[in-house]
């Protein structure tokens, strides 16, 4: 009697059409693994993308203002140096901290002879108050002269300050004295606006940790409202007629 062998028998189990063995207990299938790496790989994709748009017009502001951001000691010359308000100390007539290290930057830069005129821009009715007669008192008690400073009391922030001071007070040539995280927005609207402007970084002594952190965060929403304040060419919040007032202190 000759025996036929069967096929299925050298096939691994399951291979011969029948049920295959079951997994190991405790061992995962391979599918949906690679579903959930896939996933994840789509979620961090996505995430960094969103990160990407949300920083866009920061990268944007850094990379205009690359080459124009100037420690002291290599500061250029220009005819104007324009300092941007901040908040005052309690009782409304000395600067705080913030405010006190842009002064100092500014009068240094008028007793170095590398530039002639204090432009100061702020809010006359702000809420820690008239920021405009805080400044010019303190530039005066530090030595510049009275006659080298003029005020724009309408410099509501930065886009108005730097708008006004070209379209009002013919700035076409500055320097601008601001802390380093500020400088990069101030230097880029300005540039923006008209003017050839440099910025120099300004001192902050006293400034606690948690308020240059809460100001670098604010950086970031600040530089979408640069890029949408250019983009629309919103005028300032307060239009005025050219005023010689700077020309005239420059040609004293």
């Amino acid at each position: 009697m000759t025996v036929t062998p069967d096929p299925s028998a050298s096939l691994p189990p399951g291979d011969a059409g029948g049920p295959r063995p079951a997994e190991p207990p405790g061992r995962s299938s391979p599918r949906p693994i690679r579903r959930r790496r896939r996933l994840v790989q789509r979620a961090l994709v996505v995430g960094a993308g969103l990160v990407l748009l949300l920083a866009a017009p920061a990268l944007w502001v850094r990379a205009s203002s690359a080459g124009h951001l100037h420690p002291y000691d290599e500061a250029p010359e220009a005819p104007v140096v324009i300092v941007f308000g901040a908040q005052l100390a309690p009782g409304g007539t000395q600067p705080m901290p913030f405010l006190k290290g842009r002064l100092d930057v500014a009068t240094q830069l008028v007793k170095d002879g590398k530039a002639s005129v204090v432009l100061v821009s702020g809010d006359r009715a702000g809420a820690s108050g008239d920021e405009i007669a805080a400044m010019t008192a303190y530039l005066v008690a530090a030595g510049v002269p009275a006659e080298h400073i003029v005020g724009d009391p309408y410099g509501l922030d930065s886009y108005d300050t730097c708008k006004r001071a070209h379209d009002v007070y013919g700035v076409r040539r500055a320097l601008l004295v601001s802390q380093s995280l500020h400088l990069p927005r101030a230097v880029t609207l300005c540039r923006r606006l008209g003017i050839d402007a440099s910025g120099v970084a300004a001192r902050c002594d006293g400034c606690r940790r948690v308020t240059l952190a809460k100001n670098t965060a604010r950086e970031l929403p600040a530089a979408w409202k640069v890029a949408y304040d250019l983009v629309t060419a919103r005028p300032p919040a307060v239009s005025s007629a050219p005023d010689p007032v700077l020309q005239q202190a420059l040609d004293e």
